[in-house]
């Protein structure tokens, strides 16, 4: 299968994921700029096209980002993204990334789903050992979806970051292949 076409489904699983196409560029911009995904995210200035067909170039097209999308297995709609960014084979390590950008989609645990799909990309495909993630601390949703996809907390390791808001306190997680 051409890797512009890859899709990764999950059994019975309520969503597939799909490469990201530069096709999925407005979507993606609409989503990143909601501020219930932007507020989540370090990087909060506004997302635009420009800067997004640069994040394709630039990151995908190297291969230092494997980005998908999060589409509902009946509807075949895509409600978020999620993407490993980072990615060095020297290590065998990446970071992960998600956003459910579609607010009916929330709470379904498409996340989760999303997050297993990828872990077992990473590590099956990639040949990758070790995926981290960083999470804002008061983030509850999107860490309870972390630990049941299989995430831990690394336990000390943490990092204030500062936001338009305020210091906000950032946690980390990882899974490594067994």
């Amino acid at each position: 299968m051409a890797k512009s076409q890859l899709t990764l489904y999950a059994g019975s699983g309520d969503i597939y994921l799909r490469l990201m196409e530069s096709a999925d560029t407005d979507k993606i911009i609409t989503w990143r700029n909601t501020p219930r995904v932007r507020d989540n995210f370090i990087y909060r200035k506004p997302f635009t096209k420009e800067g997004h067909l640069s994040w394709i170039r630039t990151q995908i097209e190297p291969g230092h980002v494997v980005q998908f999308m999060i589409c509902e297995t009946v509807s075949g709609r895509a409600v978020g993204s999620v993407y490993l960014r980072d990615i060095d084979q020297e290590k065998r390590l990446a970071e992960y990334g998600i956003f459910i950008g579609e607010e009916d989609a929330l709470g379904k645990g498409y996340a989760t789903q999303a997050a297993r799909l990828m872990i077992s990309y990473a590590f099956e495909e990639l040949a990758l050992h070790t995926v981290f993630l960083r999470v804002f601390a008061d983030n509850a949703g999107a860490r309870r979806s972390y630990e049941k996809a299989g995430f831990c907390l690394i336990e000390g390791k943490r990092e204030m970051i500062e936001t338009e808001e305020g210091a906000r306190e950032m946690v980390f997680y990882k899974i490594e292949k067994e």
